[in-house]
């Protein structure tokens, strides 16, 4: 399955993989404001949209990734925030190739490495990972603090 750069022309599918995506972590968004998100990240470039389509040209999958500073490593690397792959589409190996296409992009740049998180009993994603080389971090724990939005505005 060939994997692309998104660009504007994908706006539409990759929209509607993306409220998929958001609906299976029980986030629901109206379709607008996803699609103008992804506008909002095409136009700025301040993330790698990279889009997994099947033999017949049809948007099966994505996966957004968003740069940062690895400050103890002193280098670039690349989080990858969003992987969704349409659950026809699954056990296909279009998760794995999307998965290899963020890594070969952040090798590109010139990263040191790519930064995930996944839920706990994400089993199937963790195996995943894991069988590309994906270390699980155990001395670490990841926090949230949560914002108003407009910031307290």
């Amino acid at each position: 399955m060939p994997i692309t750069a998104a660009t504007t022309a994908d706006l539409d599918e990759l929209a509607g993989l993306f409220a998929a995506y958001l609906q299976f972590y029980e986030v629901d968004r109206p379709l607008p404001q996803v699609r103008r998100f992804l506008a909002e990240r095409l136009a700025r470039g301040d993330s790698a949209l990279l889009l997994g389509r099947d033999p017949a040209g049809q948007a099966q999958g994505f996966v957004q990734l968003y740069p940062f500073i690895a400050s103890l490593a002193l280098r670039p690397a690349w989080l990858l925030s969003d992987l969704y792959v349409a659950p026809a589409a699954r056990r296909r190996g279009l998760g794995e190739a999307l998965m290899n296409a963020a890594r070969a992009h952040a090798e590109a740049s010139g990263a040191c490495g790519l930064q995930l998180e996944t839920a706990k009993d994400n089993l199937e994603g963790q195996a995943l990972y894991e069988r590309l080389g994906y270390v699980r971090d155990d001395m670490f724990y990841t926090y949230w603090l949560g914002l108003p939005e407009h910031g307290g505005r």
